[in-house]
């Protein structure tokens, strides 16, 4: 080829390319398979390493990080990053408001066009929970990019913000104005929040204390191959210099108008007319806050137009005409009174933080989780420290701070304890990982608990009604120990319990004998196994067909299994190879426990292996565990949320927001009766 027709190759390449990275993490709106996206980016690649000469800051070939830069040089804003000013209650907004209608009805409403203060439209945003960055385009080219700092100067950190997708290599558009600055937030969703702290968790690595530290520690990355790993975005909020490009006569005018030069904006944003509106936004946020991806800690109320906003003018830190209306705090600080362990299912011991009592959003606090060990010994947390504890939605509270600097004299590291707090048996913690757990097995009576209350649950054999309270009478009383006494108890066991009448100890007994009844699947995933969640149990249930072929498996055998690697498949062969648990397996069957064998499936392909379903809205013919337990027979992974990577949709009646997130990514849909007729193809 050519360079001629290489350069004109590439231009179309990249064009088409940009095209698609707008629509797919701007709009949230891809038309292509990620198939078809991944050819025409390896064709570029390609044209661009035959002809090194062509390749420009701009292609999308020149997102991937590349070299760490030794340090981080500084910007000095032309404009300077102001703050705003918050306000806490409907009260102070008020007060907010009456200011800036006062000062307006004083410089407007002698001779100018209005008669005494207005009610004046706010344009209204969440306010997200990341770090601000400065944006500055060259004739449509991103040239620069820097945080807040001081407001003055900021850290360069371009290398790190060319790798977030949604921010804009090159403007959308026709016009490509010689200068542009754009401001906004770069966030963490909270999806991928989760993901990353699994991930580095699962590595022994340090964890994040929420999703506004992980995007502010990922964009100050000196290797932007790491901040490429990252799940950022980046939404735009304001437009401060735009040299060639008329500006929009309203704050809202110019966040669409920057949509429209391809940054992704806010897709809460609404403008309306004074108090009442700003209070209604606020409640309806604040009531939806948990369900957004984002974080957010308020929102942010700019006067909309920009005419009265250049009337209004600066204090000396922040605008006039904005503010940011917080929500109750998410954090607060408070002193560790103690440290007590409790003891899981598994004999995992998690530390548990007795706090002196603290208002957290909205909520009276005096229990946080410390997650492990690790996280006391890297914390160096000790009792009596001053601590901040964060709390989001209905998530438990956590320590995410120590202050040394407030710690009193004498305070000593805290030590792992070397027996179980609960039945005094050894404590191991091995090498490789985080966790320490007690030894004592269902000897242990919180392990014996934690094992009875999953047997039982909804996933697993489905007692109906032996709830948490009564495992923890009948383990108290000793009327059981294991899973198989669940199947011995009489009515005259059950009636001293508290609480407990005739009625309701005959209907606990007819669904102990219900359960006797289940599958293989579901008896696999009762019996609790580490590591053994319930796709797993399918896929070890239809790899080998009966629980005598799976009890005499070796770890290799294990390992043949569909998603099933050495750790996994050495947890199982231990869990079968204990004489205890062998016994507790016999008396169940004894018991009258069963559930036919399935087929032998071996490393037979599923249909649905490696794509993600979502289910929505109630159908009339299964219930929805029982079409989640088809779809994972079929190999499909079931999540509880949409997103661009899901495959398909099962909206049955009253669908709800799911339809709607699948509708607005392109998700493919798919009724009641198609869905039936899917597992009918496939002989479910």
């Amino acid at each position: 080829m050519q360079q001629a027709e290489a350069v004109r190759e590439i231009e179309r390449l990249r064009a088409e390319l940009r095209h698609h990275n707008h629509l797919y993490y701007v709009l949230d709106d891809p038309q292509v398979p990620d198939s078809d996206y991944d050819l025409l980016f390896q064709r570029l690649r390609q044209l661009e390493a035959q002809f090194p000469a062509l390749v420009t800051p701009d292609s999308p070939t020149q997102r991937v990080g590349g070299e760490a830069v030794p340090a981080f040089a500084t910007i000095r804003h032309e404009v300077p990053m102001l703050s705003l000013d918050n306000v806490f209650s409907a009260d102070e907004f008020a007060e907010f408001d009456r200011r800036v209608r006062d000062r307006l009805g004083d410089m407007l409403g002698q001779g100018g066009d209005l008669l005494g203060p207005p009610d004046i439209d706010y344009c209204c945003e969440p306010k997200l929970d990341g770090l601000a960055i400065s944006l500055v385009y060259e004739n449509g080219v991103l040239a620069r990019a820097a945080t807040r700092g001081d407001g003055l100067t900021g850290e360069d950190i371009t290398h790190n913000v060319r790798t977030i997708k949604s921010v804009p290599l090159c403007l959308e558009g026709s016009q490509r104005p010689p200068l542009l600055e754009v401001r906004g937030e770069v966030v963490m969703p909270k999806a991928g929040f989760l993901r990353l702290n699994e991930q580095a968790a699962a590595r022994g690595d340090k964890i994040f204390a929420n999703p506004r530290n992980a995007a502010a520690g990922s964009l100050r990355q000196l290797d932007p191959r790491i901040a490429a790993q990252r799940p950022l975005e980046f939404y735009a909020y304001a437009l401060v210099r735009s040299d060639g490009l008329a500006p929009a006569p309203t704050q809202s005018g110019m966040l669409r108008q920057l949509g429209g030069l391809g940054f992704r904006i806010s897709p809460e944003i609404r403008t309306g007319r004074g108090c009442p509106f700003v209070m209604d936004f606020y409640r309806d946020i604040q009531v939806r806050r948990d369900g957004l991806p984002y974080e957010i800690d308020g929102v942010v109320i700019k006067v909309d137009a920009v005419r009265w906003q250049q009337e209004l003018g600066f204090v000396s830190r922040a605008p006039r005409w904005a503010t940011a209306f917080k929500f109750p705090a998410q954090e607060a600080l408070t002193v560790l009174r103690a440290v007590e362990f409790q003891v899981g299912r598994t004999g995992a011991l998690t530390p548990v933080a007795r706090l002196e009592p603290v208002a957290v959003g909205g909520v009276r606090v005096s229990n946080a989780t410390l997650h492990n060990f690790d996280e006391i010994e890297r914390m160096d947390v000790r009792v009596g420290d001053s601590v901040v504890i964060y709390r989001a939605g209905d998530v438990i509270p956590k320590i995410v701070r120590v202050l040394p600097e407030r710690r009193p004299a004498g305070t000593v590291p805290l030590p792992l304890p070397t027996q179980c707090p609960v039945c005094g048996s050894d404590i191991e913690r091995p090498e490789d990982e985080a966790i320490a757990r007690c030894s004592g097995g269902l000897f242990c009576p919180a392990q014996q608990k934690e094992a009875l209350k999953h047997f039982v649950s909804r996933r697993a054999l489905d007692i109906e009604g032996l709830g948490d309270k009564w495992i923890d009478q009948l383990v108290e009383m000793a009327l059981i120990k294991t899973s198989a006494d669940l199947f011995c108890l009489r009515k005259e066991d059950l009636l001293p319990l508290e609480r407990m009448g005739d009625k309701l100890a005959d209907n606990l007994l007819r669904a102990v004998d219900r359960s006797r009844q289940t599958t293989l699947p579901r008896f696999l995933y009762a019996l609790g196994i580490r590591e053994v969640g319930e796709a797993t149990a399918l896929n070890i249930a239809r790899h080998f067909g009966t629980l005598d072929a799976i009890m005499v498996a070796d770890e290799a055998a294990f390992m043949q299994v569909v998603d099933v690697g050495p750790v996994v498949a050495e947890s199982i062969a231990t869990f079968f190879r204990q004489p205890h648990n062998r016994e507790v397996i016999e008396r169940l069957r004894d018991c009258g426990v069963t559930w036919p064998d399935l087929e032998a499936h071996g490393q037979r392909e599923q249909p649905l292996a490696g794509q993600t379903w979502v289910l929505t809205g109630s159908l009339s013919t299964l219930s929805r565990d029982q079409a989640k337990e088809k779809l994972l027979h079929l190999g499909a992974k079931v999540s509880g949320s949409v997103s661009k990577k899901t495959h398909c949709v099962v909206a049955g009646e009253a669908a709800g927001s799911k339809l709607a997130d699948a509708e607005k990514l392109g998700v493919p849909l798919m009724d009641e009766a198609a869905f039936i007729n899917l597992l009918s193809s496939h002989g479910l």
